[in-house]
């Protein structure tokens, strides 16, 4: 049976149960179960790597000791333990764990909830939660799979653009940001993982050390606000190795600007922030006034120039918006583009996002600790018989293959042009800058259509005047 099978009969299972409301509580309640039997799989590893390594988890509590047996404890018994023992125990380790492994764990359950009230239901979820073995050699393929089934029942029910980026994105902007080994990769809004685990899947398909994994432990780093997201990360990151992720479940723009101190600074920055929402109140007033705002894309662009290093390097995803919006807009993207080099913009089309938001958005790519004098700009066309992305048509990595090839040896052609400092001060730091090459396409286009449409209603008044002359014949024909 597919992975992908097994989840919807597992998602089947709890609609019967009348706890469970919706899309959103089921897949709170699979990733919470996930994350216990990934956990399980990697102490097995522990097990075997680490003298006397002790379990942060009580052993009555670990999933190999009350979910592995299929005829293990259920109905009302199971109910009582998950809700009373586990829940409870675990959401505590958060402040009562003296090991970093524990404390993950109590972050993981500080905002997660058993939903489902039919303690028989619950161990037919585990009984075919069980039926995926998360080995250690097919574990992350395993988890890949299931992580990509929950994301798009997530982007079906309308929620996955608040923290989703299509693989092919994040491949591509973690490609052109080339993260080093022992560089500090850091995504402050970094939703279920995907910059951070293409960040990693870089690293260690360019270097290869005994130490990467000890490295990468120290510097690949996430922030994310919502505990859904949160918890499928510190999931995705174990599984890729990271023992104890350096994941925060926080707001990032929740601490003022002027608390970070310079040792705080990281090297790289790779992020796609929610845009389209507002921070709550007086999450602006953590910011200088004259970049205050609530709007939640233009607060992580003031965030991200501060937190990087001198000669840091920044990607992110940002819509149309932000591009051409005025005023406190205006401000930070003057703010932007003095503090940073923004050398590139990648401007995507219609339907990345489908069907989460019609938006369309840009890759923006810059240095920290020099001014931008000449931005490039790069149109990302559709490939040939394409009219727009979709969910069963999604953009693919090698699609940006062009992009790639230009990349160091830049030149203007039919999808790329550039813009001077000069010009967007003139324009009050517009970035919205349309292909100028597509412009005399576009008049072709136009002028075609013209003679078309002349040549239609020439022949449209051929025929009304044979029908005239005919429909005059008849009428005389019947006269006489």
């Amino acid at each position: 049976m597919s992975i992908s099978t097994t989840i919807k009969t597992i998602q089947d299972i709890m609609r019967k149960d009348a706890g469970v409301d919706g899309d959103a509580q089921r897949i709170n309640q699979l990733v919470w179960m996930i994350f216990l039997k990934v956990f399980d799989a990697r102490e097995e590893e522990y097990e075997l790597l680490e003298d006397n390594y002790k379990s942060p988890i009580p052993e009555g509590l670990r999933w190999r000791n009350w979910a592995a047996d299929s005829e293990g404890i259920t109905g009302d018994g199971l109910l009582d333990f998950v809700d009373n023992a586990l829940f409870k125990t675990l959401k505590e380790l958060r402040t009562t764990a003296t090991d970093a492994r524990g404390q993950m764990i109590g972050k993981v359950f500080e905002d997660a909830y058993n939903y489902m009230k039919n303690g028989t239901l619950i161990r037919q979820v585990i009984n075919k939660l069980n039926e995926v073995d998360f080995n250690k050699k097919d574990q992350k393929k395993q988890f890949s799979e299931i992580y990509e089934k929950i994301l798009k029942d997530l982007q079906s029910a309308g929620n996955a653009g608040e923290y989703y980026t299509p693989r092919a994105v994040t491949k591509f902007i973690v490609d052109r940001i080339k993260p080093q080994l022992g560089e500090i990769v850091f995504d402050p809004a970094c939703g279920t993982g995907g910059f951070l685990t293409a960040g990693i899947d870089y690293i260690r398909q360019h270097f290869q050390s005994a130490d990467v994994p000890e490295i990468l432990q120290r510097t690949i780093r996430g922030t994310e606000k919502k505990p859904l997201p949160f918890n499928l990360c510190v999931t995705n990151l174990i599984l890729h190795s990271i023992d104890v992720p350096s994941a925060e479940h926080d707001n990032t723009l929740a601490r003022p600007l002027r608390d970070y101190s310079p040792h705080e600074r990281v090297d790289v920055i790779i992020t796609n922030p929610p845009f389209g929402g507002m921070e709550e109140d007086g999450i602006e007033d953590n910011f200088p006034a004259t970049f205050r705002t609530r709007e939640t894309a233009d607060l992580f662009l003031v965030l991200i120039a501060h937190l990087l290093k001198e000669g840091g390097r920044g990607a992110i995803v940002l819509p149309d918006g932000t591009l051409f919006g005025e005023g406190v807009k205006t401000r930070i993207k003057e703010k932007l583009l003095q503090d940073c080099n923004l050398h590139t913009i990648v401007r995507l089309p219609n339907g990345i996002f489908s069907p989460y938001t019609g938006i369309k958005t840009n890759l923006l790519f810059f240095t920290k600790g020099e001014p931008t004098e000449t931005i490039w700009y790069y149109e990302h066309p559709y490939p040939a018989g394409y009219k727009s992305y979709s969910k069963t048509k999604p953009i693919r990595f090698e699609e940006f293959a062009p992009e790639q090839e230009w990349w160091d040896n830049r030149e203007e052609n039919e999808f790329a042009w550039q813009v001077s400092i000069a010009d967007l001060k003139a324009n009050n730091y517009n970035l919205d800058i349309k292909n100028p090459h597509k412009i005399d396409v576009e008049h072709a286009d136009l002028d075609e259509m013209l003679a078309e449409h002349q040549k239609l209603m020439a022949g449209l008044g051929e025929v009304r005047s044979k029908l005239k002359f005919e429909l005059i014949e008849a009428l005389e024909r019947d006269e006489a």
